[in-house]
């Protein structure tokens, strides 16, 4: 299946129903995907660290000089920082996201392996992740975003298995 990865974005945001066909792909396009995912994260996860400024990160008037003088260290740190920290947190909350739609794939008589509900995970944690990266947007508290996250992904996911096979 020859998929381009704006195509996958705009299903994965429009279309739940889709997402159970992709539970085919190969995992390196889904790796690329998630990848991708987590680079836009990194992205604006960096944006907000230079906004707030190296002064308010390490929250001492004294060391403000010093802070300026190492600023040039301080960015790469903290992009690879929070890379690996990004990575870490979308990997997990994909598995559980995965391990939550296994739950449901056997009352719904689906047939359908974890390794192809995490491929699905992928997909459907898309609107999730646009809400958690854009959530400092709205005056919604984080509590209230993550739980509107965690149901949508949860939808999508749902939805996505009533198109997997039926279990004999």
């Amino acid at each position: 299946m020859k998929i381009s990865h704006m195509q996958l974005f705009i299903h994965s945001l429009t279309s739940p129903k889709k997402l159970g066909a992709y539970r085919i792909l190969s995992i390196g396009k889904v790796m690329q995907y998630a990848f991708l995912m987590i680079t836009l994260i990194t992205a604006f996860s960096f944006g907000q660290f230079i906004n707030a400024g190296t002064a308010e990160i390490f929250g001492y008037s004294e060391i403000e000089q010093y802070a300026q003088n190492i600023q040039w260290i301080v960015y790469p740190i903290a992009i690879v920082f929070l890379f690996v920290l990004n990575t870490s947190i979308y990997f997990i909350k994909v598995s559980l996201y995965a391990l939550a739609g296994l739950f449901f794939i056997k009352p719904m008589k689906r047939r359908g392996e974890y390794r192809q509900i995490w491929r699905t995970a992928v997909f459907a944690s898309t609107w999730g992740t646009l809400l958690m990266i854009f959530g400092n947007l709205f005056i919604i508290s984080e509590t209230v975003m993550t739980l509107i996250s965690i149901f949508i992904t949860m939808f999508f996911i749902i939805i996505a298995l009533t198109k997997y096979p039926v279990q004999k």
